[in-house]
């Protein structure tokens, strides 16, 4: 009789374990409390002076289909479980409907419909990235965070090595507190094997996956001077698609064309090729026609069997090829070696025949183009088989009734 009581006593450990996790993990779920603005003339100063940010959505109006309300309604609902999860930020949530409300929308300079802007300061950040409520909350609370960080030991100097994704910049000032001016100091950052070296007031600016930064020129420099300079090199060699700014890394093209490489970073295969992908945009960087969109297919799961439909190539390898933002023609490098991966100098060769215009999507349009004119012939002939059979046919028939 021991036994049952075991099993009863062994079940309700198992489940009071569960709700005492279920604690700990309670996922947000909306409570039907309105938070998000219908932003209008009236309203739209009283909401930048009360919230420290404003998340605006500037939408087109209401559609009156079924399958377009649908989707309007859960593109009000991921603005309303955002606002949930922030409400205790101090960060407001509106909408702007670009029909009803013009004369906002030209104030507040909100051009785009369907994209969400954040009034933060005397700034406005526009949020050109997937939107859902999980990824507009990440990219909210990094806007809270105060863009500039001191560096004050090794350590937090290692975690600036590591954040090898972002464009990231890094300045040598002497503070207020200095007991002493060091014109230069080196620092080893031993994860990452190199020497960082600073001069007074200087700024490097680093690109993702480069190790060796390019120094600002003409030191100190001014914040104009600095904004000028980001923003003439914003276009990194090698970037990864990123849910946040994903939109804007598609529309920033080179002439209407991606060089796109999928790699599965966790995967060994598409680790070796990322590294490649490294070495190759680290010795091109100089190059200002090279840009490489790198995808990690693990970040966008949903998408997998709509680019493997597109693209007509196998995700579960490493793959890269150009794509056309307009149309989504590609051409894809061919590996023949299911082993081996390609050398950085194979991939060398490849993009310079890339950036040539050897390899381009047109070429995969003739191609198409001469496959149909093939079928058109074959039609043709097959009409004309058909022409000359009745033809025969007649001809007897005439000789049958020649002979009647």
């Amino acid at each position: 009789m021991k036994t049952p009581w075991l099993i009863l006593l062994l079940c309700c450990l198992a489940l009071a374990h569960l709700s005492l996790a279920k604690k700990g993990l309670e996922f947000p779920r909306y409570d039907g409390k309105d938070r998000v603005l219908d932003i209008n003339e009236k309203n739209y100063k009283k909401a930048l002076k009360k919230h420290d940010m404003l998340c605006l959505l500037y939408h087109p109006p209401s559609p009156a289909g079924k399958d377009q309300q649908k989707q309007f309604q859960m593109t009000e609902l991921v603005l309303e479980l955002s606002a949930q999860v922030l409400e205790e930020k101090d960060i407001g949530f509106g909408m702007v409907d670009s029909q009803k409300d013009v004369k906002v929308a030209k104030k507040l300079g909100l051009t785009e419909e369907g994209s969400v802007y954040v009034f933060k300061n005397d700034n406005v950040i526009e949020f050109d990235g997937l939107l859902s409520a999980e990824i507009m909350v990440e990219f909210l609370l990094d806007l809270l965070e105060d863009p500039v960080e001191m560096i004050g030991n090794a350590l937090e100097l290692r975690a600036f090595d590591r954040m090898e994704e972002d464009i990231r910049l890094i300045g040598y000032f002497k503070s207020q507190e200095s007991e002493r001016e060091h014109l230069c100091v080196s620092v080893f950052v031993r994860e990452s094997g190199k020497d960082m070296s600073f001069f007074m007031n200087e700024v490097d600016f680093y690109e993702p996956f480069m190790e060796e930064p390019i120094t600002i020129p003409d030191r100190p420099n001014s914040e104009e001077e600095l904004v000028s300079f980001i923003t003439e090199h914003r276009r990194p060699t090698l970037r990864k698609l990123r849910a946040k700014d994903m939109f804007e890394t598609w529309e920033d093209d080179m002439d209407g064309v991606h060089i796109v490489a999928f790699a599965e970073e966790e995967d060994p295969d598409g680790y070796e090729f990322l590294e490649i992908l490294k070495e190759v945009a680290r010795d091109n960087t100089e190059n200002p026609d090279l840009s490489i969109v790198w995808i990690d297919p693990d970040d966008f799961p949903l998408m997998i069997p709509y680019w493997e439909k597109t693209f007509k190539v196998d995700l579960f390898r490493p793959q890269i090829g150009v794509v056309n933002v307009t149309d989504a023609d590609s051409v894809w490098l061919e590996m023949d070696d299911d082993e081996d991966l390609p050398s950085a100098e194979e991939l060398e060769d490849w993009i310079e025949d890339v950036l040539s215009g050897k390899v381009n999507t047109e070429d995969d349009d003739d191609d198409d183009d001469d496959d149909d004119d093939d079928d058109d012939d074959d039609d043709d002939d097959d009409d004309d088989d058909d022409d000359d059979d009745d033809e025969d046919n007649d001809d007897d028939d005439d000789d049958d009734d020649d002979d009647d």
